[in-house]
């Protein structure tokens, strides 16, 4: 029986203390407000000023600068054409690779987008494949120019942004190209 006291004893002391324990302190009260009787009180502050809204993004891929209605910046990488239902680089390219790879090592924060284009002749899925096989090819021939491929990313536009939309021999040639967008430094 004395048994059975001392632990009801000690059982009532754990729970006072938890009881005691989990109250805590109470909450502060919220310090008094200023008013024409209360000039003691720290007067309000105003809310600050919103800042003015940034400006747009300026237009950087060809699909942008097609919704905007504005014609393409210059850039400092040249673009590359390609020869009909081609993704390979001819030797042209190669050189002009070789520039833009030039500049990008010197300018070594820059990220670049390759776009891959096409003519309008063949199917709509087919010149988003070459399109895609267009600007990886430019992608990989960067790379082993020595340009990191976390800095290059890939888009395939296929025949739907032409910068020449008569239907001539000059004008295809002119539409089969790789642009290259230089995206904002990392």
């Amino acid at each position: 029986m004395r048994e059975q006291k001392r632990i009801l004893h000690n059982g009532l002391k754990l729970l006072a203390i938890t009881f005691l324990v989990s109250c805590g302190n109470p909450v502060n009260p919220p310090p008094p407000k200023f008013t024409a009787e209360n000039q003691n009180a720290e007067k309000p502050t105003p809310p600050a000023p919103k800042p003015p809204p940034a400006p747009p993004p300026a237009p950087k891929t060809s699909l942008d600068e097609l919704q905007t209605g504005k014609p393409a910046p210059a850039s400092p990488l040249k673009d590359i054409n390609f020869n009909f239902d081609s993704a390979a680089l001819s030797d042209a390219a190669r050189a002009t690779l070789r520039g833009n790879a030039d500049w990008l090592k010197a300018n070594a924060t820059a990220r670049v987008q390759i776009e891959g284009h096409c003519d309008d002749r063949g199917a709509a899925d087919y010149n988003m494949a070459l399109g895609a096989k267009r600007a990886q090819a430019a992608m990989d021939y960067l790379a082993t120019l020595g340009i990191a491929a976390n800095r290059m990313s890939t888009i395939s536009y296929g025949e739907e942004i032409p910068i020449c939309k008569e239907q001539t021999e000059a004008c295809w040639a002119q539409n089969r190209r790789d642009r290259f967008v230089v995206t904002a430094a990392k």
